[in-house]
């Protein structure tokens, strides 16, 4: 029996340090500056948007949650306490994302319907503009400090190939080479 208690002690030792280690990484690459950094928006409970969806009325959308609001705030605290530098923050126009950019980045932000989501049928056809506008807009940040950009699921995985978790933030080089990631989870 002490045994296993103290293997499964090693274990769960050796994963706290290598996710230790692995956001120790991640915040230098962030400090370094000169990276894409990929939010996505934070817990807003559901799938997709409602039928009766509106871009310009946040009461027809799905939005953050009390949970949604405290990750936005762990992850303000995180960029604070790190000192991240950052050239500009944009994000979809959908209000999860606008909260989320707000509630970070003290409404310092810009929205820019590149990086709606496409997910819906109503808007799937938007994909391929989307991917190519935001491209780019990125050709001309002029790459020194770090470009926040808040988005959606379906925007990160097309792009990066990669499924964040809401408030996860992938981190990518100029040429969309996933470098780090972070997840702020309860």
């Amino acid at each position: 029996m002490m045994f296993i208690k103290t293997t499964i002690f090693i274990l769960i030792s050796l994963t706290i340090s290598i996710k230790a280690n692995s956001n120790q990484s991640s915040i230098d690459l962030l400090k370094e500056g000169g990276k894409l950094i990929f939010i996505r928006h934070a817990i807003a409970p559901g799938n997709g948007d409602p039928a009766n969806f509106d871009i310009n009325d946040c009461s027809t959308q799905r939005n953050l949650n009390s949970k949604g609001r405290k990750q936005a705030l762990m992850i303000k605290s995180f960029f604070k306490e790190n000192q991240i530098s950052i050239y500009k923050v944009v994000s979809s126009e959908w209000c999860r994302c606008k909260e989320t950019a707000s509630i970070i980045f003290e409404n310092k932000y810009k929205t820019k319907s590149f990086l709606n989501s496409f997910y819906s049928k109503k808007f799937s056809k938007n994909k391929k503009n989307q991917i190519t506008q935001l491209k780019k807009y990125v050709s001309k940040w002029n790459g020194k400090k770090n470009l926040i950009l808040v988005t959606h699921y379906v925007v990160i995985s097309e792009l990066l190939n990669v499924y964040p978790s809401s408030g996860g933030i992938v981190i990518s080089d100029i040429n969309y080479n996933v470098v780090g990631n972070l997840e702020f989870n309860f």
